[in-house]
């Protein structure tokens, strides 16, 4: 569906990305996550096409986004952080206007125009004036309009940014139905965002391709140990005793319990090796009550973490002109006049 090979963006002597190289396949939701800076929406406006690389290429359905760019084009549908429409369109006009721009025949546009209101949930606001729609409806605006043409690939720039928790939810569900007939890439700097929806997770720090596998996976094999908790009412020499020569066992230290006579203890061991039934029977053994035992490996958030370093990463300087343009055209879009909820 979608080759990107040994992409790169240099702006002087900032590399916003480096060298990224990733396959997209069909029928999958793709969560491309990173920090604020990381170069996820210079590796998003290289592969539609809006910027042109340093080096590498973007290979669509087999077709240079370069090179064949109509053809490749075709089978793209982008929305942008900020979603380009036309304010002093009502709705239907502009996504009748975005059907003839991509060249879909006449006498096709308003049923495939009503069809996607239909999907979008936006057909009871069709008359209405963008520019008096809440952010959350012209998001799902800018999302129709990706969908004009009926296109291969989806790919969403922070499509809730700034939206209320409810209008998330919403946009959350809306991608997931978009999953069944499109591919969809989706790009975040939110954790949640993206485990959310996403089938398949790619991690990008300071423009380099650090991680790509499923939430599960990713948590699973960057996690070396495991931890275990365990409540035994018992002292906490005859818990150390009766652990003694388990293989696998790391570590073993206590934490103040509440009650009397109960011990609370957190046992690291490896990740390969599954502790919990050796344990268990060395207690049964020396008539040690256990009254709780629960494992935990590292979570989505800290491998996250473990990945991108810092979470402060200095954005390249064409990445932040155009933040500082975002924030102007929120500031302009705001002194037109408030959006109706």
């Amino acid at each position: 569906m979608l080759e990107v090979k040994n992409l790169t963006k240099r702006y002087g002597s900032n590399m916003a990305v480096d060298h990224l190289t990733f396959s997209i396949e069909k029928g999958r939701i793709y969560g491309f996550l990173g920090p604020n800076g990381a170069g996820k929406s210079t590796t998003m406006n290289m592969i539609t096409g809006y910027l042109a690389s340093t080096e590498g290429t973007v290979l669509i359905d087999g077709h240079d986004i370069l090179k064949e760019p109509i053809e490749a084009k075709k089978r793209i549908g982008y929305l942008p952080e900020i979603p380009p429409v036309y304010t002093d369109m009502t709705v239907k006009e502009y996504l009748l206007f975005a059907a003839e721009l991509k060249k879909i025949p006449k006498g096709e546009r308003m049923s495939m125009v009503n069809e996607i209101m239909d999907r979008t949930k936006t057909q009871d606001v069709s008359d209405r004036l963008i520019r008096n729609l809440s952010k959350g409806y012209k998001q799902r605006v800018g999302i129709a309009e990706a969908l004009i043409g009926y296109p291969d690939l989806i790919i969403l720039d922070e499509p809730t940014v700034g939206l209320d928790p409810a209008q998330i939810i919403e946009i959350r569900d809306l991608i997931r139905s978009l999953g069944e007939k499109h591919t969809v890439i989706l790009s975040s700097h939110i954790l949640q965002e993206i485990s959310a929806v996403c089938d398949h997770i790619m991690v990008i720090s300071h423009g380099r391709l650090v991680a790509s596998d499923t939430p599960e996976n990713l948590a699973h094999s960057m996690s070396d140990t495991v931890t275990m908790h365990m409540e035994v009412r018992a002292s906490e020499s005859e818990v150390t005793e009766a652990l003694k020569g388990i293989n696998g066992i790391r570590n073993i230290r206590f934490e103040e319990s509440s009650e009397r006579g109960i011990v609370k203890a957190v046992i690291t061991s490896d990740a390969e090796t599954d502790i919990r039934e050796a344990v268990f029977r060395k207690a049964a053994e020396k008539m040690l009550p256990v009254l709780d035992m629960h494992s935990d490996r590292m979570s989505l958030e800290d491998v996250y973490l473990k990945l991108t370093g810092d979470t402060e990463v200095k954005p390249a300087a064409a990445e932040k002109t155009e933040e500082v343009q975002d924030n102007e055209d929120s500031d302009t879009n705001a002194e037109n006049g408030k959006e109706e909820e």
